[in-house]
């Protein structure tokens, strides 16, 4: 590691915590982007597909919203949520128009951790009942009530809790007694799962937070239908449903808007939160919610920073390139090829149990020759790709599951050229 990164690290490690990770044994400094490509304060390119942990959505440097944010810095930064604001107005109208929820109300926040801390409020406020369900290996964010309801032990440092959790099965099948289940036995033994939880709690559940496809939980995905399902369960006991869209918005997935779509038989849920890939790299987040919860706060409040005017006006302007451009098509266009170059790892690199996900939202799980966990390779592969010219990321519940999702709009030349190094990271870690 020349002097460039390596005192730019040591620096790091000397005012901040020692629990904020950082990847590869030799730290990288991005220092400028420009579509899906990245270079490092060396000089050396790279591929992003991992889009600063999916908040990289429609490409880097994007000229819209450079040109929003310049606009709107040039007249005003800030006001709070005190003052009208035009720019939230807008974004909030265009939010609620593709939200696909019944008389939607929009409330923007700084993060997703803050969006789901929002949805819990509503959710127990308005059910009057702290008991929350969520699912096994799930991640909702880094803050006190976000963490609660958190089924990852990687992501979870503590068992102190705001709300009274129980988890239940419904994405996550290797590793757990579900493996090998097909979808439709799957889906009802998830079912049967949450109604045998239900019996066990006190009755007055405030509601259900779920990923239509678990992030940092290694892109565990559940059968398309299975929270429909849940859905009529939960309708019955009055019971709320929110969808974490944090990673799922916006058309990641290719085949839909929203991850909770494939799910939409019983209709939509109550609550859906979003974040990342709507600011392309803005701190921004969301509530969407029924106007009927939404509207349930007894109380005064306020966002200083949410909705502020500048990253409503990139926010506007990102969204507003998503759509002419057909985005969401290409993810699913582009996701098929990535994933017909990566499905074939499977029964030819020994270490590849599984290739998962939708559109440009991959995983890529990992395990030794007995089948267990292998997590020090995903680390190797990490490496290698970096070394490659490729970014990925990694998550599950062992840090075994590759995490691969590059901006909407990547190409297809580009999707074989860093399919072609991902799998040559594969095979050269998987030789060791």
């Amino acid at each position: 590691m020349t002097s460039t990164h390596a005192e730019l690290a040591k620096r790091h490690r000397a005012v901040l915590p020692e629990w904020l990770a950082l990847y590869y044994d030799e730290p990288i400094d991005v220092e400028r982007g420009e579509g899906r490509h990245v270079w490092d304060a060396e000089g050396n390119r790279y591929l992003d597909f991992f889009g600063g942990i999916l908040t990289t959505m429609t490409a880097h440097a994007l000229p819209e919203v450079t040109a929003a944010v310049s606009e709107q810095a040039g007249k005003v930064l800030h006001t709070s949520t005190l003052y009208l604001n035009r720019p939230m107005v807008e974004l909030a109208e265009r939010v609620a128009e593709l939200s696909g929820i019944d008389d939607p109300r929009v409330f923007f926040t700084t993060s997703g951790t803050e969006a789901n801390d929002t949805a819990l409020l509503l959710a127990t406020g308005y059910r009057g009942s702290n008991q929350v369900l969520a699912l096994r290996n799930s991640y909702h964010g880094r803050s006190f009530s976000s963490m609660a309801v958190t089924g990852n032990r990687t992501w979870s440092p503590t068992s102190l809790s705001p709300v009274q959790t129980a988890y239940v099965h419904g994405s996550r099948r290797r590793g757990t007694p579900l493996a090998g289940l097909p979808d439709e036995e799957f889906t009802a033994a998830c079912v049967a799962d949450l109604e045998d939880v239900l019996g066990q709690l006190h009755g007055n559940v405030a509601c259900l937070i779920a990923e239509p496809i678990q992030g940092v939980g290694g892109f565990a995905v559940p059968p398309d239908g299975l929270f429909a399902q849940f859905k009529e369960v939960l309708d019955r006991h009055g019971i709320l449903w929110i969808s974490d869209e944090v990673q799922t918005g916006w058309g990641r997935t290719g085949e839909h808007f929203w991850g909770w779509q494939a799910h939409d038989a019983a209709g939509p849920p109550d609550i859906v939160t979003f974040a990342k890939g709507i600011g392309n790299g803005l701190s921004i987040g969301g509530v969407i919610a029924r106007a009927e919860v939404m509207n349930s706060v007894r109380a005064n409040s306020i966002s200083t920073f949410g909705g502020s005017p500048i990253t409503a006006a990139g926010a506007l302007a990102n969204l507003d390139h998503l759509i002419a451009n057909d985005l969401q098509g290409n993810a699913a266009r582009i996701g098929a090829v990535l994933r017909g170059e990566l499905d074939g790892a499977v029964g030819r690199i020994p270490a590849v149990a599984e290739v998962r996900g939708k559109g440009l939202m991959i995983g890529i799980e990992l395990v030794h020759t007995d089948g267990t966990p292998a997590p020090e390779l995903a680390g190797e592969v990490l490496e290698e790709a970096r070394r490659g010219g490729v970014l990925i990321g990694k998550g599950g519940l062992d840090g075994n599951v590759l995490r691969i999702a590059p901006p909407l709009s990547l190409t297809e030349q580009e999707a074989r050229e860093g399919a072609r190094i991902l799998l040559a990271a594969l095979e050269k870690a998987g030789q060791r």
